[in-house]
């Protein structure tokens, strides 16, 4: 058996799901809403026995390797070494050296040496000097925030870290240019962040990502921030800031406190609020609110009290009431932000903190602090400012009152305004041009195929509703030749065995044909069926499956038949009319149990 092999075998798969989804015993399976798209009634199943999963509404499925690389967003070998350390085997080195290793590693490894580097700088090297008497003097953060954050600075010469990277590491150009520590120009290697405070990007795994830089004086090149370019490892709309910090305290407190700045966090932090994050982008992004959502559904939108930070609390509304969270604001006073709020009156600040508001109460308060609601036009701005928001809100009950609360305010009635929502959808619609798709666009046949095979596997009593469905379908040919040939491997199979074990089963099914085989072992059965009501359910799509059949023979037939009169070949036309006869009669006979 090797590594992957080992690995898979001590993995058990319901435990490692089970640490990022709540599951529900379905059966023999186990239920949850699926991670990777949206959606209200569970589809994402997984199967305790075949060590699978499967989401029958985004079509995506496989082992615990699959699991954790579409969850986590890591490639084959960062997966491999996630799990390796869960169930205690030691990968061998010679594994990474077969080509499987990661660009991302080499990635980390180089942030890591960056980090150490600026680290440095800031802390032991005159170069760095100026900067730390900024953050100790100017911004009020201590050696043990620098430490716990792991601050630098980037010198003023330009390709300082460039030429430590290459000359002293030994690494390639190329390795730093994809990594978004350094560019070229005309020639030369040159740094990419120079004469700034260093942040370090981490992600809630504890990888260094990337980094963001910030100007200490007026000379510094480029905007007040800028962030590492995207990478492979770094995406500035999945990312935020001092989220390694903070993940068991948002756990623990089961709410997270969002900001727009990472010197917001690391004051907020100072006063004792650890459950802190910053945003990368000007807005949570859906990818955010996902990542966000793994560890608190509770979430207090802390961002700047100015014209960009209150379209950011919009927007980011959005993604968050889409996703199911709860969501509150904090209105910071005596400054713009937490860290100028902080710094200018921390007991006011805690107090506002205590005090957050709900999200809909902050925009129903911010538009009638705006606008007249004694004019026309204040009215008309108000609505337009407060509908398309409201129409968004999830849950229905906490819509009707804030539209009614809105009807009462702008004497109005609660109608009217449900009839400019109705409006505004329509505009929204015609705009988007919204097509929504059949949920299954497979015909009837391809549908009742899987389900009778599904039948079959996940029953008590797999062979005896076998040979019902073998007798029942003797001439029939099936649609998917992939169940077809299942089936045919279950005939064989059940002439040597009279149990049915499904490992042994489908160790001897071929490569191709197990991804169709574990499908259907993971399809959900209707809840009628968890009484033992197989037999019963397989007779139905047995003879259900019989009669499409007969149906297309017999059209098929008919066809036939007009040609051959048009012909006029009289012993023909007798043969085929018997065969439509007889195809008729045995049609007649199963649709009676056809409900």
């Amino acid at each position: 058996m090797d590594q992957v092999a080992q690995i898979r075998e001590k993995i058990d798969l319901v435990s490692l799901v089970q640490e990022y989804l709540p599951l529900k015993k379905a059966g023999r399976n186990f239920k949850a809403v699926c991670p990777f798209h949206n959606e209200k009634t569970p589809s994402f199943v997984i199967s305790p026995e075949r060590q699978i999963w499967h989401c029958f509404g985004c079509q995506k499925g496989g082992d615990c390797f699959t699991f954790l690389m579409e969850y986590e967003k890591l490639e084959f070998p960062e997966a491999l070494r996630a799990l390796a350390k869960k169930s205690g085997v030691e990968l061998k080195e010679s594994f990474f050296q077969t080509g499987l290793s990661s660009k991302k590693d080499k990635i980390y490894v180089l942030n890591r040496l960056a980090l150490n580097f600026y680290h440095y700088v800031l802390t032991k090297h005159n170069a760095g000097k100026k900067a730390l008497s900024y953050l100790e003097n100017e911004r009020k953060i201590d050696k043990k925030l620098i430490e716990t954050f792991a601050l630098g600075f980037s010198p003023k010469e330009g390709n300082a870290l460039s030429n430590f990277l290459v000359a002293k590491k030994k690494y390639q150009k190329g390795d730093l240019i994809e990594a978004g520590i350094s560019f070229e120009y005309r020639g030369q290697l040159m740094d990419f962040f120079r004469n700034r405070v260093m942040f370090p990007l981490f992600d809630h795994r504890g990888n260094i990502v990337g980094f963001s830089g910030r100007v200490i004086d007026a000379s510094s090149d480029g905007g007040k921030y800028i962030n590492t370019r995207e990478t492979l490892v770094y995406h500035k709309g999945q990312m935020f800031f001092g989220l390694n910090t903070a993940k068991e305290e948002i756990k623990k407190l089961d709410k997270v406190i969002v900001t727009e700045g990472e010197l917001d966090v690391i004051s907020m932090f100072s006063q004792g609020y650890k459950n802190v994050i910053a945003i990368k982008g000007t807005a949570l992004t859906e990818d955010q609110a996902n990542l966000l959502a793994r560890f608190t559904k509770n979430i207090a939108l802390c961002l700047d009290q100015d014209i960009a930070g209150s379209e950011a609390t919009k927007r980011s509304f959005l993604v968050l009431e889409e996703k199911g969270f709860s969501t509150t604001v904090v209105l910071t006073p005596n400054g713009k932000d937490p860290d100028e709020a902080i710094r200018i009156d921390p007991v006011s600040f805690k107090k506002a903190l205590k005090s957050d508001i709900s999200i809909y109460d902050y925009f129903f308060n911010n538009a009638f602090a705006s606008f007249d609601k004694e004019t026309s036009s204040g009215t008309r701005k108000i609505t337009e400012e407060l509908l398309p928001i409201f129409m968004h809100i999830g849950n229905e009950i906490v819509k009707e009152h804030f539209l009614k609360k809105l009807a009462k305010e702008l004497n109005t009635s609660y109608e009217s305004l449900l009839r400019e929502i109705e409006k505004i959808e329509k505009k929204e619609v015609a705009k988007d041009e919204i097509v929504i798709p059949n949920k299954d666009r497979r015909e009837r046949t391809e549908i009742l195929e899987e389900y009778l095979l599904a039948l079959i596997i996940q029953s008590e009593i797999p062979l005896e509703i076998f040979e019902y469905a073998k007798e029942n379908l003797k001439d029939y040919k099936f649609n998917a030749s992939s169940i077809e040939k299942i089936v045919g491997f279950l005939d064989v199979y059940f002439k040597t065995h009279k149990q049915f074990d499904i490992k042994q089963f489908s160790s001897v099914l071929p490569q191709e044909l197990l991804k169709t085989f574990d499908i259907c072992f993971l399809l959900p059965m209707p809840k009628l069926l968890e009484e033992g009501q197989y037999q019963d359910e397989a007779k139905k799509a047995a003879k259900e499956l019989r009669a499409l059949f007969l149906k297309d023979k017999i059209k098929f037939l008919s066809q036939d038949l007009k040609n051959k009169e048009k012909d006029k070949k009289p012993e023909e036309i007798k043969k085929l009319e018997e065969e439509l006869s007889e195809l008729i009669h045995l049609l007649s006979t199963s649709a009676s149990v056809i409900q």
